[in-house]
């Protein structure tokens, strides 16, 4: 059965976009207006959607072929997207690679790999069919084996969201036959199907991996072998990489596209005038300050999205080094939080269009978000006198931290930096590329401030626990980068893994989010969301998915 979505565009009103997506490189803004469904998974039996849950849309006859031209800000580096939540990686990484399930722009699950799915009333035992047919891209057959070797030996170890969502909920997973795959929990888990999608839970080969001493370092991850709708074909590092339809794919009739091609263009600025140009088909990330001219273009359409590879609902943040002997006292980190003008970013780094954070789960995830925690308002003579109970003299320079950043967060940065020098903090801005960044800040913890957009994603077993779990602390992207510890967190988030109830759950995450906001590992700047905006000769698109060029086709030759 085919399985694809085909997005009306519609206009960008009060949306702006610059970068989302885990763990994205720029920041965007949430839609105030927009609503979210509640994404507990099933706790009952649940099976292929029907027909009008699938919303398919047969194209025309004469709508397949031709290349499509995305535009990506960097080289992804490499092509395993088991071992990171960048959406570098995802973004291009989800056309070759699927999951279990993949969702839609509700979270609801509807069928990937899996075909069909049995979930135990107790919610403690999923049981997957998988499709048949499907094959790697080499041609060997995919198998239940490649399932439970992908979460063993891959996402359980390197992919921060999984680890930190399944690491110690999960007894089991068996394969007792080709085509079946049995997950079985300690206790109720009530988000896994959300968590399967080709983002979240990217299913890799084991004839590829199984033999690799070091998967994070494997050659084999420059070469990637996936099930997906398009095959790896060429990359010219810091240029593009191209895609090619995938023959053999197991969705009928899919994909239309004959290829895709990532192109590399740093700038934000050179990515509009490409698309403006029709030098490209697809730009992830419309700069926010062009949104309003873009609307009236009759040649571009805006998809407004709060998901899409690597994430969705982000929160940029202020990561605290809480191994460092200056953010060990609570007095500083809410001096610091006093003292940045988060109304200054929304206005400034993310142009208007967005929201100052409250705490560390998103607005946009109704069920588990509270307001109702202790706030820090910009309060400057409020900063100063904590630095002053603090030790910390207020003759000239108190003390001197680095911030380090992607070279696409350097406007908040400079922010950054400007208000703390009204508290007497000078901030060294570090601004590093991935290959950089993540080594240093997770493996070495070789710094005392960054930023990061962490993506809450559907549910905050999901996305948000890994910031926070103690066991979540290493050389992982993305992962527990201040290195907080605290065993009342890390059972709350169990709790709110094993409960089914959502009323319950989100009084554990109100919990949680108050404890949070009160002991300031971090400090949240701002929700964001973004805007795809797309050559209006194309159809077909899924932007808020990994899966965005599946179905996507051209209807104008």
């Amino acid at each position: 059965m085919r399985h694809r979505w085909i997005v009306a565009a519609y206009l960008a009103v009060g949306l702006v976009a610059t970068a989302c997506g885990d763990d994205a490189e720029s920041g965007s803004t949430a839609d105030e207006e927009a609503t979210v469904a509640e994404t507990t998974a099933p706790a009952d039996d649940t099976t292929e959607p029907d027909d009008e849950t699938e919303q398919e849309e047969e194209p025309a006859d004469d709508v397949s072929g031709g290349t499509m031209v995305v535009a990506i800000s960097e080289d992804p580096g490499h092509f395993n997207p088991g071992i990171t939540t960048g959406f570098n990686v995802h973004v291009v990484t989800g056309s070759m690679f699927n999951g279990l399930v993949e969702l839609d722009d509700n979270a609801n699950p509807l069928p990937d790999l899996a075909e069909s799915w049995e979930v135990s009333d107790d919610a403690t035992t999923y049981t997957f069919t998988l499709a048949d047919g499907v094959t790697w891209h080499d041609g060997e057959p995919f198998t239940s084996a490649d399932v439970k070797f992908t979460f063993e030996e891959v996402l359980l170890n390197f992919h921060s969201r999984t680890k930190s969502g399944l690491e110690g909920a999960l007894a089991s997973i068996d394969a007792p036959d080709d085509q079946t795959v049995v997950f079985t929990f300690s206790e109720p888990y009530a988000a896994l199907l959300q968590r399967l999608n080709s983002t979240e839970a990217p299913i890799l080969a084991q004839h590829i991996y199984g033999g690799v001493d070091d998967v994070q370092e494997a050659a084999e991850n420059l070469t990637p072998v996936g099930t997906g709708p398009f095959m790896f074909e060429s990359h010219e590092i810091d240029s593009e990489v191209r895609l090619v339809r995938n023959p053999n794919y197991f969705k009928d009739g899919l994909p239309l596209l004959d290829e895709v091609v990532y192109r590399v263009i740093p700038d934000a600025n050179t990515q509009l005038l490409a698309l403006e140009q029709g030098e490209i088909d697809y730009l992830w990330r419309v700069p926010g300050a062009e949104l309003e001219r873009l609307g009236g273009d009759d040649a571009i359409d805006l998809y407004p999205v709060n998901s899409g590879p690597g994430g969705g609902f982000c929160v940029p943040t202020l990561t605290f080094n809480l191994d460092r002997e200056v953010f060990d006292d609570i007095r500083v980190r809410q001096a610091i939080a006093h003292a940045i003008d988060r109304q200054q970013l929304v206005d400034q780094a993310i142009f208007g269009q967005g929201r100052a954070a409250t705490g560390p789960i998103s607005s946009e995830m109704a069920f588990a978000y509270t307001d109702d925690v202790t706030e820090y308002p910009r309060d400057i003579e409020r900063a100063n006198a904590l630095l002053d109970d603090a030790g910390f003299s207020a003759e000239g320079t108190r003390f001197t931290i680095d911030l380090l950043h992607f070279p696409n967060f350097s406007k908040y940065g400079e922010i950054i930096r400007e208000n703390l020098s009204e508290v007497g903090i000078d901030v060294e801005l570090a601004p590093l590329d991935r290959a950089a960044f993540l080594p240093r800040v997770f493996e070495q913890r070789d710094f005392d401030t960054n930023v990061i957009s962490y993506c809450n994603n559907s549910d905050p077993s999901i996305g948000v626990s890994r910031m926070y779990l103690s066991t979540n602390i290493g050389n992982i992207p993305f992962s527990n980068g201040a290195g907080y510890v605290n065993p009342t967190i890390d059972e709350l988030f169990a709790d709110g893994n094993r409960t089914a109830d959502t009323g319950a759950r989100a009084d554990i995450y109100a919990e949680i989010q108050q404890i949070l906001v009160d002991e300031l590992p971090y400090w949240w700047l701002v929700e964001t969301r973004f805007t795809v905006g797309a050559t209006a000769g194309m159809e077909g698109l899924a932007p808020h998915s990994g899966h965005f060029a599946e179905g996507a086709h051209f209807v104008d030759g």
